[in-house]
C-alpha cells in the first residue's frame, strides 16, 4: 500500500468517526477547507466548500462534486473507526466521496497535466435534496461558470472499482406527499355513527398502488410508497382524522405530473364517496437527474484510461440525487463506482452496517485525474 493510499484511508476514517448531518457540517467543512489550503488550492467557503485549481491558459472549466453530509442512523458496524456521534453515521459513503476528491486535488496540484480550471464542489445536505440548490442560490455557478459538471456515487453490490453510467435519465425524481382525511370520530362499538378515517385512509393507500400498475407504461420505472399512516384514534376511539405521508419516484417530469394528477383524483374520489374532506400536497425537492451525452462519453473514456471495468448505458437508478440541480444548470454526468459485492461494502446504502470501501480511494482519485485530463487537455504548440 502506498503512502498516498494510507493517508487517504486515515482521512476517510476521520470523516467516518465524525459524521455531521445536512447543513450542520461545520467540522467537516473546516477539515476540507484546511486540506485544500494545505495543498495551495484557492478556497471559497459558504453553504459548502469550493476549491479552484487553475493551470495553463485554457478558458474551459469543469466541476467535480462530492457530498459531505451523514445520516440520522445509529451505526452497528464492527470496524475500529465507528461514529463517535450518537445516532449519526456515514451510511452512504459521503466520507469516501470527499476523500477521493481531496486525493484527486492533491494529485492535480502535484502532477498538473491539464489546461483550464477545475472547480471542486464539496456540497452539504445531499440527503434532503437541498444542498446543491443552496450552493446554486448562493451564486457558485455565477461566480465560477462551468462548462460541465460531474459527480461520483459508490454502488454496493457492484464489483470494486467498476464504473457505470448512461446518457439521459440516471436517477429518479422524488416527490414527497401528504394526504389528510377529515372524517368523524366516534366510539369503536358504533362505527355507523361516524366516518372512520382509518377505513377511508386504507382504501386510499391500496388504490394509490394502481397508479403504477394501471396508469403508467410498464417500463416507466415509477414507485409510489406510503411510509406513514397517522391518526388520532385510541384503544376504543375511532379516529376522525388521518394523515398519510410518503413519496413517489419518477423518471420524467411528464410522469411526475401524471402521478400527482392521479393521486389527487383517487384521494378526492374516495373521500367524496365516504362524505369526508381531504387535502393533498406535494413537494418535489429532488428532480430527475439527466446526464448529457458529451460528459457521459468523457466518463467512458476516462474509465478506460484509468483501467476501470466499465458498464455503458446502465439501467437508471430508482433513488434520487440532488446533483440533478447542477445537471439542470450545466451539462453533466452522474456515475456509479462499485463498492464491492460482499461484507459491509456490499451492504445496501443507508444500512446501519454499511461501510465505504477503502480500496476505492486511489481508484476514485485516479479516475478524477484522468477525467480532468480528458476534458481539459494540454494543447501542444507547433513544432
Amino acid at each position: 500500500m502506498t503512502d498516498f493510499h494510507t493517508r487517504l484511508i486515515q482521512q476517510r476514517h476521520d470523516f467516518h468517526r465524525n459524521p455531521e448531518l445536512g447543513f450542520q457540517e461545520k467540522r467537516t467543512k473546516a477539515i476540507v477547507a484546511q486540506e485544500l489550503r494545505r495543498l495551495g488550492v484557492e478556497v471559497h467557503e459558504g453553504a459548502g466548500v469550493v476549491g479552484v485549481l487553475r493551470a495553463g491558459q485554457g478558458n474551459r472549466a469543469i466541476g467535480l462534486r462530492a457530498d459531505m453530509d451523514a445520516l440520522p442512523i445509529t451505526e452497528t458496524s464492527a470496524h475500529d473507526y465507528p461514529s463517535r456521534t450518537a445516532g449519526v453515521m456515514h451510511a452512504c459513503g459521503h466520507d469516501g466521496h470527499m476523500t477521493m476528491l481531496l486525493g484527486a486535488a492533491e494529485r492535480l496540484v502535484t502532477e498538473g497535466g491539464f489546461d483550464g480550471t477545475v472547480v471542486l464542489l464539496f456540497q452539504p445536505n445531499e440527503e434532503h435534496g437541498l444542498g446543491a440548490q443552496a450552493m446554486i442560490d448562493e451564486g457558485v455557478l455565477d461566480q465560477l461558470p462551468l462548462d460541465e459538471v460531474y459527480a461520483i456515487h459508490n454502488l454496493p453490490g457492484a464489483p470494486v472499482g467498476q464504473i457505470s453510467s448512461r446518457s439521459g435519465i440516471i436517477c429518479n425524481s422524488e416527490t414527497l406527499f401528504e394526504i389528510t382525511i377529515d372524517g368523524q370520530g366516534g366510539h369503536a362499538s358504533m362505527p355507523q355513527a361516524g366516518v372512520d378515517a382509518i377505513t377511508v385512509g386504507a382504501e386510499v393507500v391500496m388504490s394509490l398502488q394502481t397508479i403504477v400498475a394501471r396508469k403508467l407504461a410498464p417500463d416507466a420505472g415509477a414507485v409510489v410508497s406510503v411510509t406513514e399512516f397517522l391518526t388520532d384514534g385510541q384503544r376504543n376511539v375511532l379516529p376522525g382524522k388521518a394523515l398519510l405521508k410518503g413519496d413517489f419516484r419518477a423518471r420524467s417530469p411528464q410522469d411526475r405530473m401524471a402521478i400527482e394528477t392521479h393521486m389527487r383524483r383517487i384521494a378526492e374520489g374516495i373521500a367524496a364517496a365516504h362524505g369526508v374532506l381531504t387535502t393533498v400536497t406535494f413537494n418535489t425537492e429532488f428532480i430527475e437527474t439527466i446526464n448529457a451525452d458529451a460528459p457521459t462519453q468523457a466518463v467512458y473514456r476516462a474509465a478506460d484510461t484509468a483501467g476501470c471495468d466499465l458498464i455503458r448505458n446502465r439501467p437508471p437508478m430508482s433513488f434520487s440525487e440532488d446533483f440533478a440541480h447542477f445537471c439542470a444548470a450545466v451539462p453533466g454526468c452522474f456515475l456509479l463506482l462499485g463498492n464491492g459485492e460482499g461484507g459491509p461494502n456490499g451492504q445496501p446504502l443507508h444500512a446501519s452496517d454499511y461501510d465505504f470501501n477503502d480500496d476505492l480511494l486511489p481508484i476514485g482519485a485516479e479516475f478524477w485525474v484522468r477525467l480532468v485530463q480528458d476534458r481539459l487537455p494540454v494543447r501542444k504548440g507547433p513544432n
